[in-house]
């Protein structure tokens, strides 16, 4: 295929550049309004990390500037001395006391330059921690059914993938802005002190270097933006290039020459449009110095007037020339850390509002204690509907299972099968109807209390990156025995057997000596956390999906053998595996269609016995 002839597609933004637009279009004055409240918000964030840490840092960033200005106005003693009359050793004693207070000066900007760094280094640190704490514990407190609300989703996106990895800069961007906002104050300061018309002669020297920087960013910021597209591009043609999942396609279909040819071709066009960058950037500067160069020669014959009409003494005209130079260089840096702030606290933003979003939709306390175990589970006329959803996932569904009992649901794909089962076990709540616990509506319960007395066996279970221990125990350890008990049922014990380091060792090939596991194994794993959390309540959502027939056939025997004490729901398309339950429903677009013992619904010869007989027909 020819290059030209490439597909190459349109590839949208991430959240990670979700607002690069916005950056590239504000004007400087956009920027320099918002940031009062940047600062606001970054500096409350890093005191309710660290109020000793701030106050260290921002109080030493401040003395910073203050040593500055008074190094500056010792330097005028300095030069008093040295352009008076008189020998040249006499003049140097004479300076002398101004050197000395000079080096004091010096030496005391650094101490306190040193500190207040110590004091941001510790304090970044604890802004990371503190926000992620607060993301993740919000994350992990939300209803399960949140997370199918697309807005939450999106906005989550955003504040994991930047909201919290701007957070510690946003801080340390806020002091920068501040520290060199001082050391342009403490600049201007001695120019006022020294003479009222010195401080015009400032800005003649600044005024040009701001425009320079400020364009080349906007210059930066609107390529770096144009340019996301295709960076995106190429970064999802290295995973294929790279990354372990795509790699047996990639040798199988010989894609190696393809997607090098489709990699090289954006990169080339990224390439171009970073050299024009560079161009554009470096005639900017180049015009910035120019005009840099003017104000400065400005200046000089400004200061040349002032001392050829005595208005200042030689000293203060050199005092001056220095001043001019720290004012420079914390404008240069003002304005890199002005422009870093807004664009970091533009994502700094989301996670905040994320955070606040999430907390709005946290449920109230709820004092009413979940029984420890029930007699009876009654659903009676539940609704539901999934965020953004147009039709209801179920429809006046009503349900009873009796303690002990094995109830299946079975019904096609889509029925509501596994919604309904989320409900009976606390991890959705209803639009409307009631589920009750012996007669306790769960709606008075804490979510949290009623999923610990259930336990789930579900077909998309989670592979956690742990040890064989933990991937049973979820961190709940009742002992040896019970974990070995609930291994043996499952049939998880043979596979820890085989493992190098039997419970210790790591499931996940990322770590050092981790071993990666079938999905058969990977579903006994999951059947053995069922049974080792002993809870009331049993829900088993196509537990053997990942099982040949044999092992399936052996876990259904095992769950009958062990579900004494225990309620089991079932919910399976293999309906051979239900025909011993003590109840079924079928489900049929969210509704109850059948209910009865095997031979009632085949008696019925509805859509049970349809899906059964055409699953049976197969084996003849």
């Amino acid at each position: 295929m020819a290059e030209d002839s490439l597909e190459l597609g349109e590839i949208a933004l991430s959240g990670w550049h979700a607002h690069t637009d916005k950056l590239s279009e504000v004007s400087f004055l956009t920027i320099a309004r918002r940031l009062p409240s940047l600062i606001g918000q970054a500096l409350g964030m890093a005191w309710r990390a660290s109020p000793r840490d701030t106050v260290a840092t921002i109080s030493l960033n401040l003395l910073g500037g203050a040593f500055t200005a008074f190094g500056l106005l010792a330097t005028t003693g300095v030069l008093t001395a040295l352009f008076s009359e008189g020998p040249t050793p006499e003049r140097v004693r004479a300076a002398l006391p101004s050197l000395a207070l000079v080096a004091v000066a010096a030496a005391l900007r650094a101490a306190v330059q040193a500190g207040a760094g110590w004091a941001q280094s510790r304090l970044d640190p604890q802004v990371s921690r503190l926000t992620e704490a607060r993301l993740y514990g919000l994350t992990s407190r939300v209803e399960l059914v949140t997370y199918d609300d697309p807005d939450f989703h999106d906005a989550l996106q955003r504040a994991r993938r930047r909201g919290v990895e701007t957070a510690d800069r946003v801080v340390a961007t806020a002091i920068d802005t501040m520290t060199s906002a001082v050391g342009l104050a403490a600049a201007a300061g001695v120019l006022g002190v020294l003479h009222p018309v010195l401080l015009p002669l400032l800005l003649l020297a600044v005024v040009p270097d701001a425009w320079a920087a400020v364009r080349s960013a906007r210059m930066r910021y609107s390529t770096l933006y144009s340019l996301v597209p295709a960076s995106r591009r190429k970064w999802i043609i290295a995973e294929l290039l790279a990354h372990r999942q795509p790699a047996a396609e990639v040798r199988s279909f010989t894609m190696r020459g393809f997607l090098l040819r489709m990699y090289d071709a954006v990169a080339q066009a990224e390439q171009l449009v970073l050299l024009r960058l560079a161009r554009r950037q470096t005639t900017t500067r180049i015009v910035g110095e120019a005009l840099g160069g003017v104000g400065s020669g400005l200046v000089y014959v400004a200061l040349g007037v002032l001392l050829a009409v005595g208005s200042i003494p030689l000293a203060v005209a050199g005092t001056a020339v220095l001043a001019i130079r720290q004012g420079q260089n914390s404008l240069a840096n003002l304005m890199y850390a002005t422009n870093r702030l807004y664009e970091e606290g533009l994502y700094f933003t989301d996670f905040i509002d994320f955070c606040e979003d999430a907390e709005r939709r946290l449920d109230e306390p709820r004092p009413a204690a979940a029984p420890t175990a029930f007699k009876k589970i009654t659903a009676d006329d539940l609704t539901f509907t999934y965020p953004g959803a147009d039709s209801p996932a179920l429809r006046g569904v009503s349900v009873e299972i009796g303690h002990g009992e094995v109830v299946a649901f079975v019904g096609e794909n889509g029925s509501g099968k596994t919604t309904l089962a989320k409900i009976l076990s606390g991890l959705y709540e209803p639009d409307a109807g009631v589920v009750a616990w012996d007669g306790l509506d769960l709606r008075e319960v804490d979510p949290e209390e009623v999923r610990a007395r259930t336990a789930v066996i579900a077909q998309d279970h989670t592979r956690w990156p742990l040890t064989a221990r933990y991937n049973i125990t979820m961190g709940d350890d009742k002992g040896e025995e019970a974990l070995e008990a609930a291994a043996r049922v499952a049939g998880a014990d043979q596979v820890v057997a085989d493992l190098p380091h039997g419970w210790r060792t790591l499931l996940d090939r990322r770590f050092k000596d981790g071993q990666e596991l079938s999905g058969g194994q990977w579903q006994r794993i999951a059947v053995a956390r069922g049974f080792h959390r002993d809870a009331p309540l049993l829900i088993c959502d196509e537990p053997t999906a990942a099982l040949d027939a044999r092992a399936e056939h052996a876990l259904f025997e095992q769950i009958r053998a062990h579900a004494a004490g225990r309620t089991v729901l079932l919910i399976t398309h293999r309906l051979a595996s239900v025909r011993y339950a003590d109840r079924i429903y079928v489900l049929e677009r969210g509704k109850i269609l059948e209910q009865g013992t095997h031979l009632s619904l085949m008696s019925l010869n509805g859509l049970y016995a349809e899906l059964y007989q055409l699953q049976a027909s197969a084996y003849r």
